[in-house]
């Protein structure tokens, strides 16, 4: 039996299904005059976990709208879990290629995980005709989208329901979704439409190093768990019933998003906070945390509140009202994910203050509801679009809440695990002073030139797609807010977001956005960053000042004059200085080359930064200390500081004060390289 042995199982299905007619009547009430979304997919489900065999048994119905101009003769469903069926799938086949696996090779026989669909129909009839397709890859054993054909289409405007039932094996955690011990964190669980697009349907496979893309729409979910478990999960519960057995059935609603997900264990404690700030709604946060991470508990609730107050200011307010902050238990290989109004951050035993966790993936993850949540891209093809600005949104808040954040060493990696060491050693002395990390900075140097980002993302390199879709996109942002300063900056992105929240945006309307707004034409920057894969790098090349004796004729006051050099006067002395800075990298973009003398004087240059070389000269008083190119660190995609200065080149008595120097000033730009980034 589908739903386990004894009939007052199927009759708790029976009552929850009466009592969700009287519900969802009243949702609808309420929906017909709160819509922020099309809600034009949305889901009634029930389920219930058996935690000896791992496997959820479900139901569900769903209600989907045809919001676009051609019919449509199928319905097509996201099987996700069929990602770590076996070792066949596409997601599993990319997950070797990229060189790593959530599970490494030692994959047991529970860990692994499946979505059955055991029935597809029309209310009241016969069973749909299903196939498997595979459009990215043609990969015939895998099995993450299902087709459902139906009797007839669906016209424009046209809403259909169809019924399903399916059992899914919760897996040993792949990809932050799944079980350790009694932890639950379940994710991207069930048949889940694709979205329709055009004329065709927009379900793309399982990649390993993508995400999800869905519609709006209602949720009512009911799950039925064990007694006395804590439970989290999108929405809000607006009942709970003990089932006399030793289960409980929660159930949660939501309008106007597009996932749903849940998280149960016995050992959460739940605290709770309202967050208010003058100017936006209230929300109230509740924080499901593990027992031992208790003296942390502010930490998440202060950064949580920092994103909100934040984004909210920056960008658009936070229309839920609610929203649930999960530390996932220790390596359940749960943490920092998002779904609409619940997050999982992640932290350790010791983080000490000031060294950027558990702040940091909490602002991330709750930064998240509003680029991915609010504002719905599609991950499968623009996964920069909500990572990439997430990405820059968070250095922002960090920066301003927390100030830099100090270099943290850890020590003592346990045997085996290949994760960080557990004792933490924070050096307060190195900070990060801007807004993007050193280590995003790191992986845009590896992979500046791997891939070109306007690609669709599922197309990527498995290696890289994460250092192009986070790291350069927030590096390029960043860049732009030292260019057209934030005042400019902040209302494209305030535009963007107000024009597509709840919205399916592309590339194309967030660039044209800039269009629109910018007040200049940034095509030639976009074209490098996003249409193209340049790579970044000035360089000052040669710093030369001698002294010039300026014998002979020259024009005077009186017509021709002879001049000679004064060898007792110092102050006579004219010193010509030089200066060849270079294009190293084949991106082009405008810096300023600062030069530095040695009575502490100054002279700035602007140099359109075309060409590949441009030579500088001064002639003045004092001979010139260094050149420093780009020196207020405006082009932060420079793929490399430590050449943009050079100290002149000066004579000694001893070698090795010629090396020190040269030394001293490798190591400045080195550091300048790590201070210049958050």
């Amino acid at each position: 039996m589908l739903f386990g042995c004894g009939s007052h199982r199927s009759s708790r299905f029976v009552a929850l299904a009466l009592s969700a007619q009287v519900l969802l009547a009243t949702l609808a009430a309420v929906a017909a005059t709160s819509a922020q979304s099309p809600r034009n997919a949305n889901y009634e489900i029930e389920a219930i976990l058996d935690p000896a065999e791992r496997l959820l048994s479900g139901r569900q119905t769903v209600t989907w709208r045809n919001t676009r101009e051609q019919p449509t003769t199928e319905l097509w469903f996201h099987l996700y879990w069929n990602g770590w069926r076996n070792d066949q799938s596409t997601w599993m086949r990319e997950d070797r290629y990229r060189g790593r696996s959530d599970l490494g090779d030692d994959i047991e026989r529970e860990d692994w995980a499946y979505l059955e669909v055991r029935s597809i129909r029309l209310p009241g009839g016969a069973d749909l005709e299903t196939r498997f397709a595979a459009p990215d890859d043609g990969n015939l054993a895998d099995r993450t989208v299902l087709v459902a054909a139906l009797p007839a289409e669906v016209a424009p405007g046209e809403t259909i329901e169809v019924e399903l039932e399916w059992t899914a094996k919760v897996p040993r955690t792949f990809a932050r979704t799944g079980r350790r011990g009694d932890f639950y964190f379940v994710a991207h669980w069930f048949p889940k439409l694709g979205v329709f697009e055009g004329d065709r349907w927009n379900c793309h496979q399982y990649h390993a190093a993508t995400e999800f893309f869905s519609d709006y729409g209602v949720y009512d979910v009911s799950l039925t768990l064990p007694s006395g478990w804590v439970v989290g999960a999108t929405g809000r519960e607006i009942d709970r019933r003990d089932n006399g057995d030793g289960t409980e059935t929660h159930r949660y609603s939501q309008a106007d998003v597009h996932a749903f997900t849940w998280t149960a264990s016995p050992d959460y404690v739940v605290l709770e906070r309202r967050f208010g700030v003058a100017g936006l709604p209230p929300v109230d946060v509740r924080l499901l945390i593990q027992p031992e991470h208790l003296d942390q508990a502010e930490r998440h609730f202060h950064a949580t509140s920092a994103a909100l107050e934040n984004y909210g200011k920056w960008y658009g307010a936070y229309p839920y009202g609610h929203v649930t902050v999960v530390d996932p238990a220790y390596r359940s290989g749960a943490g920092g994910m998002e779904y609409p109004t619940i997050f999982t951050c992640g932290t350790r035993l010791f983080n000490p203050v000031g060294g950027g966790r558990p702040e940091g993936v909490t602002v991330h993850e709750a930064g998240h509801q509003f680029w991915y949540g609010i504002v719905g891209n599609d991950e499968f093809n623009s996964a920069w679009l909500d990572e990439g600005l997430n990405t820059f949104s968070t250095a922002r808040v960090m920066f301003q809440t927390y100030g830099g954040s100090a270099w943290v060493k850890r020590y003592f990696t346990p045997p085996g695990t290949g994760a960080d060491g557990f004792l933490p050693l924070m050096f307060p002395e190195i900070r990060e002073v801007r807004g993007i990390s050193s280590s995003r900075l790191a992986r845009y140097r590896r992979y500046a030139t791997t891939d070109t980002p306007s690609q669709p993302t599922w197309r990527s390199h498995p290696q890289s797609v994460g250092n192009i879709t986070y790291s350069k996109t927030a590096i390029w942002l960043a860049t732009l807010e030292n260019y057209l300063g934030w005042e400019r900056l902040q209302p494209i992105m305030a535009t963007f977001f107000e024009r597509w929240k709840f919205g399916h945006p592309r590339p194309e309307d967030f660039l044209a956005v800039f269009d629109e707004l910018a007040g200049e034409d940034l095509d030639w920057f976009f074209d490098q960053v996003f249409y193209g894969d340049l790579r970044f790098d000035y360089a000052v090349r040669s710093v030369k000042s001698s002294a010039i004796e300026p014998e002979g004729w020259f024009e005077g006051a009186d017509g021709l004059e002879y001049r000679e050099v004064d060898k007792e006067d110092d102050d006579a002395v004219v010193y010509r200085s030089e200066v060849v800075v270079r294009r190293v990298g084949g991106g082009r973009f405008p810096v300023e080359v600062l030069l530095v003398f040695e009575d502490g004087s100054e002279i700035r240059h602007s140099w359109d930064g075309q060409y590949r070389w441009k030579l500088f000269v001064e002639e003045g008083p004092a001979k010139l200390d260094y050149a420093e190119v780009d020196p207020d660190r405006v082009l932060l995609l420079d793929s490399n500081f430590t050449n943009n200065s050079r100290l002149r080149e000066k004579k000694y008595r001893l070698p090795a004060a010629k090396w020190a120097s040269k030394w001293m000033i490798w190591a400045q730009d080195l550091l300048a390289t790590f201070a210049s980034f958050v």
